[in-house]
C-alpha cells in the first residue's frame, strides 16, 4: 500500500469545501492553515476550492474545481456535504490525488442513505488508487509540519472575552491515533493543558480506507514517535492488528484505551462511528498477548504516556518508595500491592549506608528507612539526594517512586533538577508525586518533567505509571 506520509508532510494540499463564512467549518478550516502557514509552521502550498466563486479567500488561490488546479495536490481535505462529497472525491481521483480526508458527516454512521453513499466513495477510493481517512472525522494535526485539519478554532469568544478554547499541544513524542474525533480534539485539549507534547494526531472515524492497523504500520517506522496511543471503539482487523503490534511492542511501547466494554458502551461504539463491537474479555486477553498496555481512562492513558516517553523501562517489579511525607507514603505502598508490584525489601548495605546518613544527620535521625523510606518532614535537598543514590545503587530496587512534597521547609525547587540529574546515570526509571493545587506544586511538577521526570498530582497516579513501566519492561525482555 503507498505510504500515508502525504497526509501528515504534504508539499501542498487543498481545501474541497472552502467557505467566506467565519464559522463554518470550510473557513474555519482553512484560516487555520493559512495561519500555521503565515507563522512558518506549514511550508507546503495552499490551495481553495469553492464551486460558487474563484476569487481568494483569506489569501488563498481559490479554483471552482480540483481539476483546475495548475498541479497535483498531495493531500485534498474534503468538508463538503455528504450528497456532495461522491462527486468532490471523483474529480480528486480524476486529478490523480492520493491522500483524501473526508471530514464530512453523514454516512454509514448515520444508516440509510449514507450508508450508500460510504460505499459509493468507497467504489471511487477503489477506482483510483487513493487513500482515504474518514468519513466522520477530524483528520490529522502534526505540530511539527502545520498540518491541521482540526477545523476547531484555537479561540472562542465567551462572555465578550476571547478564551482558548481548542488549542493544540507542543510538538512531542507521543502519537495519539483515534476513532472519535471527539475524543480526540478532548485529547489534545488535555496534552496542551499538561504540557505533553505530540508527534502525530490521526481522527480515521468510519474507517473507509485507513484504519488503527494502517496507522500503527505508519507510526512503527516514525521516527518522532516514541510512544504510540490508541482509542478504539472496536478493531475490525484484529489478526492483523495483534500481528503488527506484537512486532512493534519490542520496539516502541502501545497504548490502548478500548471503549465499548459493556453492552450498553457497545450499542454507543454502534451508532457513533459504525463500530461492530466484539467481546471485551477477548480483546483483553488479545491485547496482554500482543504486549500492549490497556488503560480504562483518559488521565490514566496520560500518565502512562508521559512515564513511557520519559524513562526506561524497569527490569523488575521492586518498588522503593522515598517521601518527606508517611501519609502519602502508606497510600503508594497500598496501590503498589494492589496492582501486584512488590515493595523492595533493601539490601544489608543500604540500610547500613541509611545509618550511617542518619549519624551524619544527612538524613534526619527520626527517619524510616525500611521501604518506603519517610524522611519526614525535616528533609533537605540533600536528604533526597543521598537516600536515592543509595536506592539506585541497591540491585534488589527496579523502580523508584518519589513523594517529594514540597510543603517542608528544606525541600527547595532545585529538588527535581538534583534528582535527576543523579538518576540520569543509572539505568532505573524514576516517577515523582507532589500532592497540591497552588502555583508552587503545579511549578514543582513542571519542574520535574522539564528534567525529564514524569510527575503527577496524587500517589496513586504515580504507582499506576510505574506499573506502566515495569510491564512494559516485562514486554521489552519477553
Amino acid at each position: 500500500m503507498p505510504s500515508l506520509d502525504g497526509f501528515f508532510n504534504p508539499r501542498s494540499m487543498v481545501i474541497v469545501g472552502a467557505s467566506r463564512t467565519p464559522g463554518k467549518i470550510g473557513y474555519e478550516l482553512l484560516r487555520i492553515m493559512v495561519e500555521n502557514s503565515k507563522r512558518g509552521i506549514y511550508r507546503g502550498k495552499l490551495y481553495a476550492v469553492n464551486p460558487k466563486s474563484d476569487e481568494m479567500i483569506l489569501g488563498v488561490p481559490t479554483y471552482k474545481s480540483v481539476l483546475d488546479i495548475p498541479e497535483t495536490p498531495d493531500l485534498a481535505v474534503l468538508v463538503t456535504p455528504a450528497k456532495y462529497t461522491p462527486s468532490a472525491m471523483e474529480d480528486c481521483g480524476r486529478k490523480g490525488i492520493k491522500n483524501i480526508i473526508v471530514i464530512s458527516g453523514g454516512f454509514a454512521e448515520v444508516g440509510g442513505e449514507g450508508v450508500e453513499l460510504q460505499k459509493q466513495l468507497e467504489l471511487l477510493k477503489d477506482k483510483y488508487g487513493m487513500r482515504v481517512i474518514g468519513p466522520n472525522c477530524v483528520g490529522v494535526v502534526v505540530p511539527s509540519t502545520g498540518v491541521d485539519t482540526m477545523f476547531l478554532p484555537v479561540e472562542k469568544e465567551f462572555l465578550d472575552k476571547k478564551y482558548i478554547s481548542s488549542p493544540r499541544p507542543k510538538p512531542g513524542n507521543i502519537s495519539l491515533s483515534t476513532q472519535s474525533g471527539a475524543f480526540g480534539v478532548a485529547c489534545l485539549d488535555y496534552m496542551h493543558g499538561e504540557g505533553i507534547g505530540l508527534a502525530k494526531f490521526v481522527s480515521y472515524g468510519n474507517k473507509l480506507d485507513v484504519d488503527e492497523v494502517d496507522v500503527l504500520e505508519y507510526l512503527r517506522g516514525d521516527e518522532e514517535t516514541k510512544v504510540i496511543l490508541i482509542y478504539a471503539e472496536s478493531i475490525d482487523r484484529g489478526r492483523g492488528f495483534l500481528e503488527l503490534a506484537r512486532k512493534i511492542t519490542k520496539e516502541k511501547p502501545i497504548v490502548v484505551f478500548k471503549a465499548g466494554r459493556t453492552s450498553a458502551g457497545a450499542r454507543a461504539a454502534s451508532s457513533h462511528t459504525a463500530a461492530m463491537a466484539g467481546s471485551d474479555n477477548i480483546y483483553d486477553a488479545a491485547f496482554k498477548q500482543a504486549g500492549i498496555i490497556r488503560v480504562g481512562d483518559m488521565e490514566e492513558l496520560f500518565d502512562v504516556a508521559k512515564a513511557l516517553v520519559m524513562q526506561p523501562p524497569a527490569k523488575g517489579d521492586r518498588i522503593a518508595i522515598l517521601t518527606d511525607g508517611g501519609g502519602v507514603g502508606v497510600m503508594a505502598a497500598d496501590e503498589t500491592e494492589a496492582l501486584g508490584l512488590k515493595l523492595a525489601n533493601l539490601s544489608k548495605e543500604s540500610q547500613n549506608r541509611f545509618q550511617d546518613l542518619k549519624e551524619r544527620r544527612i538524613v534526619p535521625p527520626i527517619a524510616a528507612t525500611i521501604n518506603p523510606i519517610d524522611l519526614t518532614g525535616s528533609a533537605t535537598d540533600d536528604s533526597f539526594v543521598e537516600a536515592m543514590r543509595i536506592l539506585l545503587e541497591d540491585n534488589n530496587v527496579d523502580g523508584i517512586i518519589v513523594l517529594a512534597l514540597h510543603h517542608v521547609p528544606g525541600v527547595t525547587a532545585k529538588l527535581p533538577s538534583k534528582l535527576a540529574s543523579l538518576s540520569r546515570s543509572y539505568d532505573k526509571p524514576v516517577v515523582a508525586m507532589d500532592v497540591g493545587s497552588s502555583q508552587y506544586a503545579k511549578a514543582f511538577r513542571e519542574l520535574f518533567e522539564i528534567e525529564g521526570i514524569p510527575a503527577y498530582p496524587e500517589s496513586e497516579r504515580a504507582v499506576r505509571a510505574m506499573k506502566a513501566l515495569v510491564y512494559y519492561g516485562k514486554v521489552k525482555s519477553s
